[in-house]
């Protein structure tokens, strides 16, 4: 007989397969396809144990890769909100805030507090490692998008400054990172990345 935490773990593994369907607007390398939020979580996961040495402030990495790896679980009731999506941000807020009390619920008590605490620290984006969290979730898909030749930006007539509102706390949580964008964010102004 299964106890009932490990039923209850094994749900919530099986609920957050659904991960792997929720699509973004970012585009993966080599294939003509959007990225899912598994891989887009994955990837962001990784680049925090990478990159945590550019963040401005100490940061705790097993933390910060944890928040990045729960934060967008709640998409599988909510969806992804494209970043640009006026109308859709006015909603957002509600629907991930639904959707974190029924997924994390799944969860035995104990994981679900913590799981709902380092999704909802994400959210606030008050602590050094939300914060670092938060510019390596921009710094992502702007890197694909940059590196793909700014075809989402192409498709949703994006503007440089939206991109460059978008990311204003990068230069600040991250100085190396924040030049990083600045010189990739010229080079695809230069090849008329952005709508004008």
């Amino acid at each position: 007989m299964i106890n009932e935490r490990l039923q209850k773990q094994m749900k919530f593994m099986v609920e957050i397969d659904k991960m792997k369907n929720i699509y973004r607007q970012t585009y993966v390398l080599g294939e003509n396809r959007k990225e899912n939020d598994a891989e887009h979580s994955w990837h962001i996961a990784i680049m925090a144990f990478m990159l945590a040495e550019y963040s401005a402030e100490p940061v705790d990495v097993l933390k910060t890769m944890k928040m990045l790896l729960i934060h967008d679980i709640v998409e599988i009731d909510a969806g992804d909100t494209y970043c640009y999506d006026s109308d859709g941000y006015k909603t957002k807020a509600d629907r991930e805030e639904k959707a974190a009390q029924r997924i994390f619920g799944l969860l035995p008590d104990d994981q679900q507090k913590e799981f709902y605490s380092l999704w909802r620290e994400f959210e606030d984006g008050n602590t050094n490692e939300a914060k670092f969290a938060a510019v390596l979730d921009r710094l992502q898909p702007l890197t694909l998008n940059y590196t793909k030749d700014g075809i989402s930006w192409k498709e949703h007539e994006v503007h440089r400054e939206q991109v460059e509102k978008r990311n204003l706390t990068t230069a600040e949580t991250a100085p190396e990172l924040g030049e990083l964008l600045n010189a990739m964010l010229d080079d695809a102004d230069s090849k008329g990345f952005f709508i004008k």
